[in-house]
């Protein structure tokens, strides 16, 4: 990921779908991935969301300076709307061990 922006918009959007859907391992995964660019790559620290009717709201700290992004919730959620439209082509499948 070559921005902060990018990655912070793409881990945000698959934290909505894990946060909704706990059991589903590949956003599970998917959301591990995010997590490592974000803070391997671009370093940030102590991330918090809020969300009022129309944004999410997303601080973090990178190198020791407080920053905000914001991102409409439309194009946040998506993702997770498009899996509860079409439950049928997302299924969960079990880790195999």
């Amino acid at each position: 990921m070559n921005s902060v922006q990018d990655a912070l918009y793409n881990w945000l959007t698959i934290k909505v779908v894990c946060d909704a859907r706990p059991d589903d391992t590949a956003a599970r995964e998917t959301l591990d991935l995010f997590d490592e660019i974000l803070t391997s790559e671009h370093h940030l620290l102590d991330i918090k969301i809020s969300t009022d009717e129309q944004m999410y709201y997303v601080s973090y700290v990178q190198t020791g300076e407080s920053k905000k992004a914001r991102f409409p919730r439309d194009l946040i959620e998506v993702m997770l709307n498009q899996i509860n439209q079409e439950p049928d082509k997302y299924c969960n499948f079990p880790i195999e061990e």
